[in-house]
């Protein structure tokens, strides 16, 4: 009898530590991602285009969602996400990244883990093939936040993240849309939605073309990336805020995780994603509430046209946009659902 208690004992006591340790929930597990914002509408989409990049957001949420599936960090999938987008020439992120006025293409990402709230970017990259990888190994492998420039791609390379030659970056359609810009003389938002001669899937519209991910997974924890090759036509080393912790990017487990897309002049100046945040965490908002709060109030008060994804520690999603479109996708239950236009 008492060896029979005794064992009991040791079940219950097991039970316990299992629960204050954080039992896995996979109910819970959720992946939400953008490829940017922008005059994205049906007017300037042909059945083409529009299926290339439904099958693609497809692609990153499906990805991400069996690494979550599989007992994988909510970091773990929005690096394996972001991955498939930054190997896209679809995307302003790596494979698919916009010319500086040089003719180069310069990279930035970030990540941030909503436990811990440990961050990391890179900016101005040239050589990373996955800047997010690097915006991570910065966050784990450094102490520090971000690192920028050719400091950053030597850090890249004593950590054995994979460098590719600068042409490996170059596609010929980013290339003729810097052409174009540079004789109008103006700075350009990734895409000008003018008619090129080579008429092609990337001819959408004017369109912010970072891409972004944020994901919940079974252990409760939150975490954000966000990837971008910036402005067409950029000049003088300019830094958007995809790699600007609390502006493009963020995550804190009490609140939400975020990652944007638009103007990001704007958006460095609101620090967008901090202050969905801060009004769930002072106000006592809903996710939802609070991104529409920012996106569509605060930021069209100010000018500044783009939106975000938020996600919060039940799984609420939110995705407001001010913007004509908003390649956009989510996977919550298995089921994935991924949307481009306002209706």
């Amino acid at each position: 009898m008492r060896k029979s208690l005794y064992f009991l004992l040791l079940f219950l006591l097991a039970g316990f530590m299992s629960l204050a340790q954080g039992k896995p929930d996979y109910s819970k597990i959720t992946l939400v991602i953008h490829g940017g914002a922008g005059t994205i509408t049906r007017q300037n989409m042909t059945p083409e285009k529009e299926k290339a990049y439904r099958e693609k957001l497809n692609e990153a949420l499906q990805v991400g969602y069996d690494v979550l599936k599989k007992g994988g960090t909510s970091m773990d999938a929005v690096e394996a996400t972001i991955h498939v987008m930054e190997n896209s020439p679809l995307f302003n992120a790596g494979k698919g990244a916009v010319f500086t006025n040089e003719g180069k293409n310069e990279l930035d990402a970030a990540v941030m883990d909503g436990k811990t709230l440990m961050a990391g970017s890179v900016a101005s990259v040239t050589t990373i093939k996955n800047p997010i990888t690097a915006a991570r190994a910065v966050m784990e492998k450094s102490e520090h936040v971000m690192m920028i420039g050719s400091g950053a791609e030597q850090f890249a390379k004593v950590q054995g993240i994979e460098l590719v030659d600068p042409s490996y970056f170059h596609t010929e359609t980013r290339y003729e849309q810097l052409q174009k810009i540079k004789d109008k003389e103006k700075t350009q938002l990734d895409h000008d939605g003018g008619t090129s001669s080579n008429e092609n899937i990337f001819t959408e519209g004017n369109k912010f073309g970072t891409v972004g991910c944020v994901a919940l997974d079974a252990y409760g924890n939150l975490a954000a990336g966000t990837s971008t090759g910036g402005m067409t036509n950029k000049r003088y080393g300019r830094v958007g805020d995809a790699p600007i912790i609390g502006a493009g990017t963020y995550a804190d487990n009490n609140t939400c995780a975020v990652s944007a897309t638009g103007h990001g002049e704007y958006f460095i100046r609101s620090v967008v994603a901090h202050d969905i945040a801060a009004l769930m965490e002072y106000k006592g908002y809903s996710v939802k509430k609070a991104a529409d709060e920012v996106v569509m109030k605060k930021l069209v008060e100010r000018g500044g046209e783009g939106g975000v994804i938020a996600l919060d520690k039940n799984g609420n999603i939110a995705m407001p946009f001010n913007s004509a479109g908003m390649y956009r996708g989510y996977i919550k239950k298995g089921k994935a659902e991924v949307s481009i236009y306002k209706d």
